[in-house]
Parts: C-alpha cells; structure tokens; sequence
C-alpha cells in the first residue's frame, strides 16, 4: 500500500477505483509544525463522512494531526495489515477485532465506536423473503466477518443452514459485493450499507430490512489497534480520537448539511440525490452515525454473543472487556471539552 503524496493545502481525490487496491494521503491543510503522522485504515463509504470532514475542514490539522488513509479491499488485508504494522489504527466492523483476538491470537484492543452498521439484509428482486435464499448463495466480505455473521444468523433464524441450505462466497468489500450481485443472479443476499445499499435498491434490488431491526443492538463498527501501539503512543491516539469526535460534531450538525452532501457527491461520485439520502441515513440518530462515536456496550455483547452462536457453536460468549479499554476515549472527549 503506498500513499500518495500530499502537502501543503492540497486536497486529494477520492476518485479512485473501487475494484483496486487504493492508498490515499489526507493531509491538513495548515497542520502545525510538531503534527504527528498516523496511517489509518478504512474502508470507502459513507460512513467515513468525518474524516473528509476532518480533512478538508483542517480539523485533524488543528489537533497536530497528519493522516494518512489507506484501504484494502477486505477485512482479512485489514487484519493482516495491522498485525504487521503497516498501519496504525484500523477503523472498520470491531468484529474485525475480536476475530484477531481470537483466532490470530493477536493483543489488539478496541477503543471507540462508531455506529451500529447502517447495514440491511439486500436480496435479489425476485426474493420476497429469507426463506427463498434456499439453494442460492450468500455474498460476503470474508466468511467470518460481522457481515457475514449478520446474515448467516437472519438465515438461520428463517431456518436456513450454510452448506445444507445456502452456499457462502467471499467477494470483498462493499463496492465489490454490490459489482457481483449484478453480475450473478444466483448470489442471492448480502448484506450492506450506504451508499451500496442504497444503491442496490435504486438499480432493483430489494431490502428486507435493517440488521437492527431484524436482530436488535449491534455494535457494528469502531477504532482499533494493537495494544502494544496505543501504549507506546497515547498522545497520538487521543489526539485522533479527540480530532474524528470533533469531525463528527461537525458532520452532525444541521448547519452543514449542504457541505456535507456536497463532499458525500464529490469523494463518493454520488448523484446529488443519493448523496442527500446517504447524508440522512448518516445523520438518523436511530440508525446512522452514533453521536459522540460512543460504543454501545450492549450492543458490542450482542457482537460477541453472536459471534460464539455462528462460529463458537454455541459457546459462551467471552465478556466484553477483553477486547475494550476506552480509557483513551475518555480522556479524548475530556480533553476536547475544556
């Protein structure tokens, strides 16, 4: 993954390919002489609408803050990629975290939240329920991620099993997924969100509702990174995590709704329509980004929960504080309150 160059008030692209393997410098446009560097990892959608925000209104600059923005096109490059350090923070579904724990044996821990997914249950247009997924395909990200276990538990609550009733592929990311589904009728359901899910369903698709609705709380995405790291730079850390609540206030706030829209439409190549129906899901304060990037306990333990029902065999679920310290949070949002 290399970055691609960025000074000065210059302001990078978001144009590029979804399909490719893309690294992006975000740079402040007055960042202070003692700004720190730190490579973050998401993935493109609307949901990082704060870190545009945070780049292009000079927020993470005013913090002391250089960010460099890198993506991979799935969530094991991601874990992979954090386990090696070829970044500092990962920002993505915080399952991502536990399944590092768990199964790479890997001491990272989560440090804030995000939001609880804005994701919905998408199937093609001839599905009128879940049951009709029977003998067709589920399309994920990776086979063990939150996507992937959202959808294998509302197929098995409509009795459906992986391997006796459905067959499970890994596509990647969102902007592949959605690719896929037009490309093959017989990959019958995925899970998404926006702009994907909505465009989904403007091309045809159909949603069979939302993940929250259909299970209850989940605490979908958050920040996360090794453990090792944060202690050995906690400066950094709450810097950046004090900076994406600051962006996010900014984001929140009505007053820049049409900004908001217009980089939604810019970075994302959303139509302007699209872009006003993604910024409103964003802001929905039921379903969108969580005021505050404050993590739902409740809902992270329903993360756990179902991650022991689907891949444990129904184990009992490890308690949440295993994988939490949101001491750094704390004192982030302290400290930008004074």
């Amino acid at each position: 993954m290399i970055p691609m160059a960025c000074s000065g008030n210059a302001r990078p692209s978001f144009h590029a390919p979804w399909g490719a393997l893309v690294a992006l410098a975000l740079c402040g446009a007055a960042a202070a002489a003692d700004s720190v560097t730190l490579r973050v990892n998401v993935f493109p959608t609307a949901k990082i609408l704060p870190m545009f925000v945070g780049v292009d209104e000079g927020i993470f600059a005013r913090h002391g803050l250089k960010v460099e923005v890198l993506h991979t096109e799935n969530s094991a490059q991601q874990r992979e990629g954090l386990a090696a350090g070829a970044f500092d923070i990962a920002q993505s579904a915080v399952d991502n975290a536990v399944a590092m724990v768990d199964a790479a044996h890997k001491d990272v821990v989560i440090v804030m939240g995000i939001s609880s997914g804005m994701n919905e249950f998408i199937v093609q247009p001839d599905i009128h329920g879940v049951p009709e997924v029977r003998g067709r395909t589920l399309i994920v990200d990776a086979p063990n991620t939150a996507y992937a276990l959202v959808a294998k538990k509302i197929l098995l609550n409509a009795g459906l099993r992986e391997g006796a009733d459905y067959k499970v592929k890994p596509i990647g990311r969102g902007s592949a997924r959605l690719e896929a589904f037009f490309e093959n009728k017989e990959y019958a359901a995925a899970v998404m969100n926006p702009p994907f899910s909505i465009l989904a369903v403007a091309k045809g698709m159909k949603s069979l509702g939302r993940t929250v609705d259909i299970l209850g709380p989940y605490q979908a995405d958050g920040v996360f990174v090794m453990r090792a790291w944060a202690r050995a730079n906690t400066q950094a850390l709450e810097r950046y995590l004090a900076a994406y609540v600051d962006s996010l206030r900014w984001a929140l706030d009505p007053a820049h709704r049409n900004q908001c829209i217009a980089m939604l439409k810019e970075k994302l190549k959303l139509p302007q329509q699209l872009a006003e129906r993604t910024y409103a899901l964003l802001v929905d304060p039921a379903f969108g980004l969580t005021p505050e990037a404050k993590l739902d306990l409740q809902g992270f333990r329903n993360v756990l929960a179902l991650r022991a029902e689907i891949e444990g065999g129904g184990s009992a679920a490890p308690p949440a504080e295993k994988y939490l310290d949101l001491s750094y949070y704390g004192r982030a949002v302290a400290a930008l309150d004074k």
